[in-house]
């Protein structure tokens, strides 16, 4: 007709958009009545758990599906949400930055009770508990306690038995994965943290922060009030407290001997077990620990390590050096809890109460 328009059929691809957007318009009216009203309108076809945003369901699809398509540049490391690579860049920032502190030795936490200095906070926060004597993770089995959440972890273990993470050279098994990689290096030789002062090398980071403190650094900031001897950490002084005290609370289900330190009696019952998984390269003598296979090879090389630091001699053995400088300090750390004589050496303590002082009356 005349004068009026004529009618055009509607563009497929028009509908197609028009239908999209209003698609669009009631998933974000939805969206926004759920997370209004609490509800969950959006459930997940695998498990039924519901959320209150698509959003949420997509991510949490993805634990089914497995796919991580968020990945750190740095690592390689895939996450399945983007604040989870957030979080993940954050703490690697922060870990570099306590790295770096290793190699330029800068310790900006200070302790204001006795001035020893840390790379990190968290070692200061750790280390105020020494002083405080703060305990705070308790073992809800044994009511032990204990400074830190990771040493709990592992006492917890002590009760429920469970070692998970077995050697596949020893058939030795552990409570958790890193003691597992620890132990895998005395099978390997393997010693990657290295003291970059005198390139002696280590198995442990621990093993090397000892070994820095010990050799590198003068400060000693425990002392024991008996003798007057310094330490450099609280667990030393601890440790050193059981030859005054003569406490001796480890003993032997073989043999009845008792010893001040678990270690101790670890190492002395495979005197009893017969275990000796450490064979000398040099004449094929198994040994029960590293330590023992260790001090055996200086036989062979003729190493002595260990210079006593008054009149420069030289000794294999730390414990050997310990003694004869005892010589010239006058230290006599051993006491007869009968008559209070002194002795300069474990052995000379043990020969004199079985020739002299288990004659006395008990009072």
């Amino acid at each position: 007709m005349d004068g009026e328009e004529e009618s055009k059929p509607p563009d497929l691809m028009e509908v197609k958009a028009e239908s999209e957007e209003l698609t669009e318009m009631h998933q974000y009216h939805d969206q926004k009545t759920s997370w209004r009203t609490g509800t969950d309108s959006f459930i997940c076809p695998q498990c039924g758990k519901g959320f209150t945003q698509k959003a949420h369901l997509k991510d949490h699809i993805r634990i089914h599906t497995g796919v991580r398509p968020f990945r750190c540049i740095q690592c390689g490391k895939d996450f399945t949400q983007k604040t989870n690579l957030k979080e993940h860049l954050r703490i690697q920032k922060g870990q570099l930055k306590n790295h770096i502190r290793i190699h330029t030795g800068e310790k900006p936490f200070a302790c204001q009770q006795c001035g020893r200095s840390f790379t990190q906070k968290g070692q200061l926060r750790n280390h105020i508990r020494t002083h405080s004597g703060q305990r705070p993770f308790i073992c809800l089995q044994c009511g032990k306690s204990f400074l830190h959440k990771g040493t709990l972890k592992d006492h917890i273990q002590i009760h429920t038995g469970e070692r998970l993470f077995m050697c596949p050279q020893c058939g030795k098994s552990f409570t958790r994965k890193d003691i597992l990689k620890n132990h895998l290096r005395i099978h390997s030789g393997e010693k990657p943290f290295m003291c970059l002062q005198c390139r002696k090398s280590f198995t442990k980071a621990a093993y090397l922060r000892i070994h820095q403190q010990h050799s590198h650094s003068q400060e000693r900031p425990f002392d024991c009030r008996r003798c007057g001897k310094k330490f450099i950490s609280a667990l030393q002084l601890k440790r050193h407290l059981k030859i005054h005290t003569d406490e001796r609370s480890h003993p032997c289900s073989f043999c009845g001997k008792t010893f001040s330190m678990p270690e101790y009696l670890k190492k002395h019952e495979k005197i009893h077990t017969g275990v000796k998984a450490h064979v000398c390269s040099e004449c094929g003598n198994m040994f029960s620990t590293v330590t023992f296979l260790k001090e055996h090879q200086r036989t062979h090389t003729g190493e002595k390590p260990y210079a006593c630091a008054h009149c420069g001699r030289r000794f294999p053995h730390s414990s050997t050096l310990k003694r004869h400088e005892r010589i010239h300090t006058g230290e006599k750390p051993y006491h007869c809890a009968s008559c209070m004589r002194s002795f300069t050496a474990s052995n000379s303590l043990l020969r004199h109460r079985n020739k002299c002082c288990q004659k006395l009356p008990s009072l």
